[in-house]
């Protein structure tokens, strides 16, 4: 796994699949690894060069002082590119992950085919969720909104029916560093792209879960509505639906990227 300089911060990359296929690059969700989207990772290397990656203060990758903001995320993407010696790729993300493919769609659209933009928000109206988030992880640290994490990111059926899956997330979870948790969160409070939607040309397809509570349906629906010509999916699912309904998640990407 190679480590790319983004500006001094060293990035966790990990390259898998097909040589010489179309690329896919895939970003994670705050408190994340890269190790998220190992469900769709068979199916989808067999069709694509696949780039993960942790994000600047996760994982693997250094941990930077905040602030950090969308450009920082969106010019480490393009650092990682620029490294590989990677023209083009196909950009799936989901929450955040979403939120950085707004920000590079807008603004280096001419580094992206197609987008996939899931379970994700281009604005939020009211910091205080995050600003209570934030004090709660200093005061307590990340096990202190632990389980109300986890509650958001997989259903209640999903977690009693896969005991195991839930407790590998809650343990990739409680695994972030402080400090980068916190610097994303800041980020995340002052959170308003509504003006970058327009701007956004590639093909674009929002998948959105319908017992998200964390990023609903209303705010994939105004993704949706603002990026001409995009697409939305809906899935069965709360926030981490890439991991609730894999199957289902993986057949909607390949899908929207192979079609003509």
């Amino acid at each position: 796994m190679p480590m790319i300089n983004a500006d001094g911060c060293l990035l966790n990359v990990q390259v898998d699949g097909r040589d010489g296929g179309p690329t896919l690059m895939l970003s994670n969700s705050l408190g994340c690894t890269l190790q998220m989207w190992e469900p769709q990772m068979k199916a989808l290397t067999q069709m694509f060069r696949v780039i993960r990656y942790d994000r600047r203060g996760h994982g693997k990758s250094s941990v930077p002082p905040g602030p950090y903001s969308m450009e920082r995320f969106g010019r480490d993407v393009l650092a990682i590119l620029d490294d590989l010696n990677i023209e083009k790729v196909h950009w799936c993300g989901l929450s955040m992950g979403g939120m950085v493919g707004q920000w590079l769609g807008a603004n280096a659209p001419e580094r992206f085919n197609k987008l996939i933009l899931s379970n994700t928000s281009c604005y939020y109206p009211d910091p205080t969720n995050w600003l209570n988030r934030i004090k709660a992880v200093k005061d307590g640290g990340i096990a202190a909104v632990a389980d109300t994490v986890i509650s958001g990111w997989l259903t209640a059926d999903f977690r009693e029916r896969e005991p195991q899956i839930t407790a590998n997330m809650k343990a990739m979870l409680l695994a972030s560093p402080v400090e980068g948790y916190l610097a994303c969160c800041e980020a995340l409070s002052t959170l308003d792209q509504r003006a970058l939607l327009p701007k956004i040309k590639s093909p674009t397809l929002v998948i959105a879960g319908r017992q998200d509570m964390a990023t609903p349906v209303s705010a994939a629906e105004m993704i949706r509505s603002g990026i001409p010509g995009a697409s939305m999916t809906l899935l069965d699912a709360a926030h981490i639906s890439n991991v609730e309904q894999s199957h289902a998640f993986t057949e909607a990407v390949a899908g929207f990227l192979t079609q003509r």
